[in-house]
């Protein structure tokens, strides 16, 4: 089908968002499906002077909706509408029509009483309908970013629009479509394109050969470690396009190292992956294949494919770098056969050998020339037990188990360019079913390690607590951290599939989290313990009040506030007081600074204070967050991180132990008012003044609560302290 096209008032009010965003959305998945045209003028030729259109088939199509509806089911492969399923599409069509009647309003009354129902329907979901972008979404927060009403609340009081409003809106907005029709008319000669930052791609994949409801991927983790944020990128990736075009994801356990992998792995994986929102609904594990995959080894062999070869694996490495063949290359079909059967015994001869593809040994590409495809390993197998002493490699089993498995897409990351030729020639050498290949880029983070060797050489030395520690890059380790599931699937997605390799630094992630805690993270108040100082406040008397978790959100409830004549403040906050001045504490009002003590190293030990609420705390330069002190208080310990290694990129050579950072766990004993107590694990709050937190630790009889600070993505405190720590 030819492309269609679109045509748009460029001056239009309200501007055309929502069919701009379809169209960006169509154009993502189905390049150049959709023709943009835009025209210098406020609206269109026709009765209804409209602000957008499409003919198609001799009709007009003049509304948002009938023309997201159209482009939608022209354009099936986009996933945005399916009217082949009518629950989904009935539901889309409801809240199509909700755009159109109860959001294109200027009055103010109806649409606040119509943000309050958005904001509630959106409080457990992340799409208007089911569990990916569809037209709703893009029309829906069209209609909202052309609102002048919206516009006005959102940036000026979001917190009446709703949490779960706010979030949902923002998300949308991140997504590449949103971000087209937002700039699509200052970039018309770039309008295919849409804006792009630096470190963002897109999901233009290409899948010419993809079919609607055909279409197979698959995530193929080893279960030899636990899953980083390089995994769930591949695995959200994959889901994305298997949503996309209706089909399936196979989740496939690459269980082919016996001496690697553990139940307990696949175990973790699973759960990682429920979390991010890829379901595990059709597993299967390489070793389900074994007995096929051995066939093919000997039918290879049999038509002089493959080869068994002793040499030891130092000579065979310098003969493949000098392009050497080895001694064993032209052995007879039958002396590999027979050398083969010892490897399958596992005997003292067997061990010597493994098999060897016979591709091309002077190949430019070091890929092709001879690649294992089987060795021995006597370690039992944890899902085989010791049925077989021979095992597959990546490189051989890979191809073979995609294609009998119907994969019809191997999505993986470019570092295994190199390798398509040779996965190419694995399945024409068997003659079996062809399979597509693309690849993208590999996330790659500064001052982070991804190699699961490496990682687990962290573990074994000791130098973190396991798998899930909150300096590890796994997706336990940042989940433990603070970082929500939202903010790592919005920002794996935002990446898209984009083949340049970057190095990625952490802040906009954390600072997308930022955006999705702030509105729903209750405040509570902490003061260090080191150097705490205790202040008298003259004209205070002791007595509780409720207050709001949080000034911005009422829904989070209240809290109970102390307030009394001794009150502790930070050292860090009570060395800026100079006697005689004004300052405010926070939720209470102003004080006179009456009086400083200092010890000889000029530490303040306290600080006499006089109440003075009728002072005004706009007047005054300093605003304290600070805790009465009686027997609500708790102690509480606080935690804070470094990155684990020194190096912002790690190259080739460079040896991790030369890399560690010396200290990268920092503690810092504090109290918090007592309203912490009622925190569960995993709870994220902010302590006001300090930063956002998780409860990584409730208080047990033994030892206090532990919080865990989470970053804020803010240039500042994302930088290496071990590069700010002064030189010796």
């Amino acid at each position: 089908m030819s492309a269609i096209k679109l045509v748009v008032a460029s001056k239009a009010s309200p501007f055309s968002y929502g069919v701009l965003a379809v169209a960006a959305q169509i154009n993502a998945v189905k390049k150049d499906a959709v023709q943009v045209e835009f025209r210098d003028a406020k609206n269109l030729d026709g009765a209804s002077k409209p602000a957008a259109s499409v003919s198609y088939n001799g009709e007009t199509y003049e509304t948002t909706n009938a023309i997201a509806r159209l482009l939608a089911r022209l354009n099936p492969e986009a996933g945005l509408y399916n009217p082949q399923d009518p629950i989904s599409s009935t539901l889309i069509d409801q809240w199509l029509d909700f755009a159109e009647t109860k959001l294109a309003t200027s009055d103010f009354k109806s649409l606040d009483a119509t943000y309050k129902e958005l904001n509630k329907y959106l409080t457990l979901r992340s799409y208007i309908v089911g569990y990916q972008v569809t037209i709703a979404d893009l029309v829906i927060w069209g209609t909202l970013r052309s609102s002048p009403v919206f516009a006005r609340i959102v940036k000026t009081k979001p917190e009446n629009l709703g949490a779960y409003l706010v979030r949902w809106y923002e998300y949308v907005a991140s997504l590449e479509a949103a971000e087209y029709a937002l700039t699509a008319v200052q970039k018309q000669d770039k309008a295919s394109k849409g804006p792009k930052a630096a470190d963002q791609g897109k999901f233009e994949i290409g899948l010419t050969e993809a079919e609607m409801g055909k279409v197979c991927t698959r995530f193929p983790p080893e279960p030899s470690g636990y899953l980083h944020i390089g995994h769930a990128k591949a695995a959200l990736m994959n889901q994305y396009f298997a949503d996309t075009y209706k089909g399936k994801l196979i989740i496939r356990f690459d269980d082919t190292n016996p001496s690697k992998e553990k139940t307990e792995f696949e175990e973790s994986i699973k759960e990682d992956l429920a979390l991010i929102g890829v379901p595990s609904n059709i597993v299967s594990h390489t070793s389900d294949f074994f007995d096929q995959m051995y066939e093919l080894a000997l039918k290879m062999i049999k038509e002089g494919k493959a080869y068994c070869d002793d040499t030891d694996q130092a000579t065979m490495r310098e003969q493949r770098t000098a392009r050497v063949p080895s001694k064993c290359r032209d052995n007879s079909i039958e002396e590999n056969l027979r050398r083969f059967a010892e490897m399958a015994k596992g005997s003292e001869e067997g061990l010597k050998n493994c098999l060897r593809a016979k591709i091309d040994y002077a190949s430019p590409n070091g890929t092709m020339r001879d690649p294992v495809i089987y060795r021995c390993n006597l370690t039992p197998h944890h899902y085989t037990g010791d049925k077989w002493k021979v095992y597959p490699t990546y490189d051989f089993a890979c191809p073979i188990v995609d294609s009998i498995e119907g994969v019809s897409h191997a999505l993986r990351t470019n570092e295994y360019r190199d390798r398509n030729v040779q996965y190419d020639w694995m399945i024409e050498a068997l003659g079996l079913r062809k399979v597509t290949i693309w690849d993208f880029s590999r996330m790659n983070f500064v001052y982070t390690l991804l190699s699961k060797r490496k990682l687990q050489w962290f573990v074994d030395q000791g130098h973190v607590s396991g798998w899930d520690d909150p300096r590890f890059p796994t997706v336990r380790g940042i989940r433990r951290r603070g970082l929500t599931i939202e903010a790592l699937k919005q920002y794996i997605l935002m990446q898209g599939a984009s083949q340049n390799t970057l190095l990625l630094e952490w802040d906009k992630l954390w600072a997308l989290n930022r955006k999705i805690i702030d509105p729903i993270a209750p405040r509570y108040v902490a003061v260090l313990k080191e150097g705490v100082v205790v202040c008298n406040v003259s004209g205070a008397t002791a007595e509780v009040k409720e207050l709001p978790l949080h000034k911005k959100n009422a829904e989070l409830g209240n809290k109970k506030t102390h307030y009394g004549p001794q009150i502790y403040l930070d050292q860090e906050d009570a060395k800026t007081l100079e006697e005689g001045e004004e300052v405010t504490l926070m939720d209470w009002g102003n004080v006179f600074v009456r009086k400083i003590v200092k010890d000889a190293q000029g530490e303040v030990t306290s600080i006499d204070l006089e109440l003075h609420l009728a002072g005004d705390f706009k007047k005054t330069k300093k605003k304290l967050t600070w805790l009465t002190k009686d027997e609500d208080a708790t102690n509480i310990l606080l935690f804070d991180y470094d990155y684990l290694i020194t190096k912002k990129k790690v190259e080739e050579g460079d040896e991790v132990k030369d890399l560690v950072t010396p200290v990268s766990e920092f503690k810092f004993p504090a109290i918090a008012d007592g309203n912490t107590k009622n925190l569960k694990k995993g709870d994220i709050i902010q302590f006001e003044r300090k930063g956002y937190f998780i409860l990584d630790a409730p208080a047990t009889d033994s030892q206090p609560a532990h919080f865990i600070r989470i970053p804020d993505g803010k240039a500042a405190n994302m930088a290496s302290k071990a590069d700010a720590a002064p030189k010796k």
